[in-house]
């Protein structure tokens, strides 16, 4: 008899996607024991929560953009809102994935056999380069690996990836989620301080890159503050002990 493949629901956080989503989307369905896609439309101004639900997504919407930790903190409500009413099994698997992969998201099915086997609690994604990468200096991945590293003694190799499956048990120590740009950092350490496992996994993805232009830097900037406050919290709480 054939093994059923294990239970998982994807959660897309989204803004100003209407050009990327569909095909994303529908890139993620090809996945085996994809139950529910969750797409977060983080106040978008364009189309993309109608387009998301014409593809069939649950679509939650925020009038105003929140930021990224919040939008997948919201894809984790509706998620566990389906498990209430039995769409969703109790041990579901969640899949965070990325917006803009656009047909390349099927390869994120990679992160899913390592969580539904118990081989880790957490997979990331590391990437291959990018096309049309020019972005940055590294400072913010530097920033995030030694961070980590000091924390946890564990050197990830692309500590930002944001395309991340997590077990029941990495969801219930990760969450709350550090804020904004942090996410991935303080979610890397809360489930190595929980003591689990994490796992990186090659997959073949393509996603937009960050420019150089104005914009692009501010943005980095961004993330350089989130990493930061989410790295120095976990510090505090290392000093302050239980309680």
């Amino acid at each position: 008899m054939t093994t059923p493949p294990p239970s998982v629901a994807v959660v897309i956080p989204a803004k100003d996607e209407s050009v990327r989503i569909a095909e994303t989307i529908r890139g993620v369905r090809t996945i085996p024991g994809v139950s529910a896609v969750v797409v977060v439309d983080d106040g978008s101004t364009d189309g993309t929560a109608v387009i998301a639900a014409r593809e069939g997504a649950e679509v939650v919407r925020h009038v105003r953009n929140h930021g990224k930790a919040d939008a997948m903190m919201s894809g984790l409500g509706r998620v566990s809102g389906l498990r209430r009413v039995g769409r969703l099994d109790a041990g579901t698997s969640v899949l965070f994935v990325d917006a803009d992969l656009e047909a390349s998201a099927q390869a994120v099915g990679a992160l899913v056999g390592p969580v539904s086997r118990g081989e880790a609690d957490l997979t990331i994604a590391t990437l291959p380069e990018q096309q049309g990468s020019a972005g940055g200096h590294g400072l913010v991945v530097g920033l995030a690996r030694r961070g980590i590293e000091e924390l946890t003694g564990w050197s990830p190799v692309q500590p930002l990836s944001g395309m991340r499956c997590l077990s029941p048990a990495a969801i219930a120590a990760a969450t709350p989620f550090a804020r904004g740009w942090g996410v991935e950092v303080g979610m890397t350490v809360d489930v190595l301080d929980a003591g689990l496992t994490i796992l990186e996994v090659p997959c073949d993805l393509q996603h937009r890159v960050t420019g150089t232009d104005w914009r692009s830097q501010v943005h980095r900037a961004a993330q350089y503050r989130d990493v930061a406050l989410a790295l120095g919290v976990r510090r505090l709480r290392r000093r302050l002990g239980p309680g």
